[in-house]
């Protein structure tokens, strides 16, 4: 007995050892895989709530297990191959849609780094000193599945869904990085582990300030955070932006041709990328793993702060939860846009507010540095107002009436069938 403990304290638990990050991967992967389906039911029984109709309710209790029949006939459906389409291409395309999901959550921090044994050796995966970077690096990648599969399947409609999924994450990529851009300014880090540690500090910096700095909370952070929550649910192709797959113009888009496991990976794809991007948002603007925005500490409760701190994955979990309720509400709120509306959205006022946005977080940081924070707030106040008022030019400028009146026009059909001539004949006279 004493060798084997003898074993067990001389074992190599630094991060870097093979045996502990085969570990780490399962416990990451393992447990979103198995999340989905309780994604999913979730999913239907909220909008069945929001809809004032039944949900899942038959296959046990509270229908917690129909999601698990459905997957079971998924898997046991006929797998329908097309003749025409390109094999290799078509039975990767999938595999490429779930792949970002799993590469995302490796870098987010579930519990605090500098915490007990367990945190630092499981927590983060992979703490990549590029995590934002990174983020966006991989979160593009999930496209290449979505054209591969519209373009492999050999039909017109699956292609124009793989064509409309590249356009709206060319649109709201830009949007996205420049919203993100703001926060790695304020924090000077580009890790997700160092934004979650410095939302931990006092309200805008502010010295005995009971609440924690989290950057939803600021005037920057709420601007950047808002336009990021656009940009992640285009990013997973959630409604309203749900246009790659719009069932009355194009079928089902990209996945029409897909059938049995096929269909459930992609599927799994993109609730995968919906828990993981609600988990991104909870690290960056959110405050990570912290329950409550609360500076326990200043208070004079730091026992509390301790009990937080060991519950840090499931206060986390329950965030991601919050972020994926909110996809649905959406979903079972708005409609489908069109797809000039769409656009419109990411080129003319996404993309030009986070632009604007990361032009006054530059500027508070430098004055800041130099002048100090109270000189800094001067300028910075006047750009806000700037935004506002520009920004209240250019709707009244797109939403305003007509002030001439269009001259009312009639348009008389023709009949576009010939014109048949009836010559009347006089009947022959009878001669006897």
């Amino acid at each position: 007995m004493e060798g084997m403990f003898s074993n067990l304290y001389a074992f190599d638990w630094s991060r870097d050892n093979p045996w502990l990050q085969g570990a780490r991967v399962l416990l990451l992967v393992v447990p979103l895989l198995m999340l989905v389906p309780g994604l999913i039911w979730w999913e239907r029984r909220l909008l069945s709530w929001m809809q004032d109709r039944y949900g899942p309710n038959r296959v046990g209790p509270f229908g917690l297990l129909q999601t698990i029949c459905d997957g079971v006939k998924l898997f046991f459906k006929e797998d329908i191959t097309p003749i025409a389409v390109d094999k290799g291409i078509y039975f990767v395309a999938p595999a490429i849609a779930l792949f970002p999901a799993f590469a995302l959550g490796a870098t987010m921090p579930w519990g605090p780094t500098d915490g007990n044994l367990v945190y630092r050796l499981l927590t983060p995966v992979a703490d990549v000193p590029i995590g934002i970077l990174y983020m966006m690096a991989v979160s593009s990648l999930g496209v290449y599945g979505i054209v591969l599969g519209g373009y492999a399947s050999n039909n017109k409609y699956s292609l124009l869904g793989g064509l409309r999924s590249s356009a709206q994450l060319i649109s709201y990529e830009l949007a996205m990085g420049v919203s993100l851009a703001c926060i790695v300014l304020a924090t000077g880090s580009l890790r997700m582990s160092d934004m979650v540690i410095s939302q931990q500090g006092p309200l805008w910096g502010i010295s005995g300030a009971p609440i924690q700095n989290w950057f939803f909370f600021t005037p920057y952070g709420f601007l950047a955070g808002c336009i990021f929550l656009i940009c992640m649910i285009a990013e997973t192709n959630r409604a309203p932006f749900d246009l790659p797959e719009a069932e009355n113009e194009l079928i089902a888009g990209y996945h029409t041709e897909y059938s049995s496991m096929k269909f459930a990976v992609y599927f799994m794809g993109e609730y995968a990328a919906m828990f993981v991007f609600s988990g991104i948002f909870a690290a960056v603007f959110l405050g990570g793993w912290n329950p409550l925005p609360i500076r326990w500490d200043a208070i004079g409760m730091a026992g509390i702060d301790h009990i937080f701190r060991l519950l840090a994955p499931l206060c986390f979990l329950g965030k991601m939860a919050g972020g994926l309720s909110v996809y649905i509400w959406l979903r079972a709120t708005l409609p489908r846009l069109r797809y000039d509306q769409l656009m419109n959205l990411g080129w003319k006022s996404l993309l030009p507010l986070a632009a604007m946005n990361l032009i006054g977080v530059a500027s508070w940081e430098y004055i800041r540095a130099v002048y100090g924070p109270t000189s800094a707030l001067i300028p910075v106040v006047a750009a806000f107002v700037i935004l506002i008022l520009v920004m209240g030019i250019y709707l009244a400028l797109t939403t305003r009436k007509r002030t001439t009146e269009l001259t009312s026009r009639t348009v008389t059909m023709v009949d576009p069938s010939p014109k048949r001539t009836v010559e009347l004949v006089e009947p022959a006279e009878v001669t006897s």
